[in-house]
């Protein structure tokens, strides 16, 4: 008994002789094949092709049952053509992952498992799962696993979750220690990216620190360099700001001066000696104190210190992967963050057009370049 449903193998077959062989599907339904195609495309079908039959004149049949007879024929489509539609693989691709892992045709059970990875929902979120395992698909696995972790209070209201929990309870272990693991990593990720934008940040104030103190930047530079009328700000001014507002408070702290503990200033200590700690030209830094640090380092063996050289190492690995990513980045895209940040900040620069500020401001400059001198006898 033929289907005309189930008759069409490929365009290419009308080509081919007569077909010498069929495929028995659910129903009775016949598809008529042909035995060097199938072998060819499969070698499990290749093995049963080659099994000797009992009667030379009986008739050459293939049974595959417990499928729909359309996804028998997609199957078949697929051995002749190495296509498949997405329509097919929308309707059928549950049956097709079965049938290309059953019949070995990875091609097909790749496409299938993207596909069926791609349509995954609440209700047959588990039943996938289950199916992934029994198909040794692992990206689907993985994927499903993922799905449901995701989605998980929409998950355990199925059916599917229910069954399963009667049923294969180390299933549903197993999906609950892959839960557990995956919010632990995603919290090690969040402390990861925490820390390293922490680095970042502190790779960046380093060099607006150099910055600030060779060539000057809006309110505080080096005794040399008189401040600009019109202070323009530099592409990293978000922080380099805040830098400065840092070395004002810290030239004019009477808490620090009285001898008071200021979370400010001890800022500020912290910030040059982990300049000092990296810096490679200490003879020529016009960084405050940068030569200081590093002879009480070498006489009282701060550097010895587990902790501050981790954070000297990070704050380095920061700087560097902070280079690589500037070198990456186009110039056209630099330029227009430059742009927007010194929008951002224009308002700000109004701020420091006052006669009585740039005073006051020249005086920080002036400040500065006698900080070693003014706490050299605090430090050593």
């Amino acid at each position: 008994m033929e289907h005309s449903n189930c008759n069409s193998t490929s365009s290419s077959a009308s080509e081919l002789p007569e077909p010498d062989i069929h495929i028995l599907t659910s129903g009775g339904f016949r598809i008529p094949a042909h035995s060097s195609i199938l072998a060819m495309a499969s070698p499990v079908l290749e093995n049963i092709i080659e099994q000797p039959r009992k009667h030379r004149s009986s008739e050459r049949v293939i049974p595959i049952l417990g499928v729909p007879c359309d996804a028998v024929s997609a199957f078949v489509d697929y051995l002749y053509s190495s296509r498949c539609k997405e329509e097919e693989i929308a309707k059928y691709g549950i049956h097709l992952l079965v049938l290309s892992h059953v019949y070995s045709v990875p091609q097909l059970k790749q496409r299938c498992s993207k596909g069926v990875s791609q349509r995954l929902t609440a209700e047959n979120a588990v039943d996938v799962l289950q199916l992934a395992r029994l198909c040794d698909a692992p990206d689907l696995y993985i994927k499903c696993m993922k799905y449901i972790a995701a989605h998980f209070k929409s998950v355990e209201q199925t059916e599917a979750w229910n069954f399963m929990q009667d049923h294969d309870p180390w299933l549903e272990l197993e999906i609950l220690q892959f839960i557990d693991e995956d919010e632990k990593r995603k919290r090690r990720m969040r402390r990861h990216m925490k820390e390293q934008n922490l680095y970042l940040q502190l790779s960046v104030a380093m060099v607006c620190l150099q910055h600030i103190c060779t060539e000057g930047c809006t309110i505080v530079g080096p005794y040399d360099v008189k401040p600009a009328k019109k202070p323009s700000p530099c592409n990293k001014y978000a922080t380099c700001h805040g830098v400065q507002l840092l070395i004002k408070h810290f030239a004019l702290c009477k808490t620090r001066v009285n001898g008071g503990g200021c979370s400010r200033c001890n800022r500020m200590w912290q910030l040059l000696r982990l300049h000092s700690s990296i810096c490679d030209q200490p003879d020529s830094c016009r960084v405050p104190l940068c030569r200081q640090f590093k002879v009480k380092a070498q006489q009282q063996k701060m550097g010895d210190d587990a902790k501050w050289k981790l954070l000297v190492k990070k704050v380095l690995s920061a700087k560097a992967i902070a280079s690589l990513a500037l070198a990456t980045t186009p110039k056209r895209k630099r330029e227009d963050e430059l742009r927007e940040t010194m929008d951002t900040h224009h308002q700000v620069l109004k701020d420091f057009s006052s006669r009585k500020k740039e005073f006051k401001n020249y005086l920080i400059h002036i400040y500065i370049s006698l900080l070693p001198y003014v706490y050299e006898s605090e430090l050593l």
